[in-house]
């Protein structure tokens, strides 16, 4: 199974547990039924970011399905988790940081990092 079948696999496992017809889920998106099935078949590459975002608000994926589901779009179109793309592009210390992470950081770097920033934004609010 190829990235892109992956992906339609997963979008097609939650439309699938919500009980949402192909073609009620389509519309709710606001894209045809065809192109819908399409994308969850693996013929198509997973689509933009605002399609993704509303895919994912009409399933009402958890934060960890969501993230998943936005892995799984960015990795069937070979390029980065579309909801993070425009975090990336517009923070110059987050390209700097992830060129000098690529280079020298381990797994066990990146889970002190995120600790970090989680006990930061803990003691913030």
């Amino acid at each position: 199974m190829n990235d892109r079948q992956v992906f339609g696999a997963f979008l097609k496992a939650k439309r699938n547990e919500r009980e949402i017809p192909i073609r009620l889920m389509a519309e709710q998106v606001g894209i045809k039924p065809g192109y819908f099935n399409d994308i969850e078949s693996g013929r198509r590459t997973p689509i933009e970011l605002d399609l993704l975002d509303r895919i994912a608000e009409a399933l009402r994926l958890s934060d960890e399905d969501r993230q998943t589901f936005f892995d799984l779009a960015g990795k069937a179109r070979e390029a980065a988790p579309p909801d993070l793309t425009g975090y990336i592009n517009n923070t110059q210390k987050a390209r700097v940081a992830l060129r000098v992470a690529k280079e020298m950081a381990t797994d066990e770097d990146w889970e002190h990092f995120t600790k970090y920033l989680k006990r930061n934004r803990e003691e913030e609010n």
